[in-house]
């Protein structure tokens, strides 16, 4: 698994003098510096809209791995660019405010409802995954969501 916030984090981090290994958390460590680090990352997607996708393709070449999951894509431009370069599927996992606010979620104004959390609320998926509680229906769900994933990736390495 890939994460795109990964290298952002990471980053950030070194050019900050921060605590990178915090910042990877859902601590209050890095809540403290969110909105700053949305506004850096922004800058840097401005100036180059695949500069942490590449910075993760790299990674993932390396590692010659034949299935990648990317589990952060924010952004429009973070799909297009695998799309151009991959078969690619766009999975969405999504919760309603309820159990996000039991998992511990608190609204934060001008971050919750900023591009980097919204950009893609209107994007078509090929598959979605209801992510309220673990619950029976949930898991079932997710079980055919993986199963389409593996039978699609499966079809896309095979085509001539």
């Amino acid at each position: 698994m890939m994460r795109l916030s990964g290298p952002l984090k990471l980053q950030y981090a070194k050019e900050n003098k921060l605590d990178a290994n915090e910042l990877l958390t859902a601590s209050a460590y890095k809540e403290t510096f969110r909105a700053s680090m949305i506004s850096w990352g922004e800058e840097k997607r401005n100036a180059d809209s695949g500069y942490f996708c590449k910075l993760i393709e790299d990674e993932a070449l390396a590692t010659g791995a034949p299935v990648w999951v990317v589990t952060d894509a924010r952004r429009l431009t973070d799909i297009e660019y695998f799309q151009q370069r991959y078969p690619a599927l766009i999975v969405r996992v999504q919760a309603p405010v309820s159990a996000r606010e039991r998992r511990g979620w608190v609204f934060t104004e001008g971050v919750d409802d900023a591009s980097s959390e919204c950009a893609l609320d209107g994007i078509a998926a090929d598959v979605t995954l209801d992510s309220n509680d673990t619950t029976d229906a949930d898991v079932a769900g997710y079980e055919r969501g993986i199963s389409l994933l593996i039978e699609r990736i499966r079809n896309e390495a095979v085509k001539p």
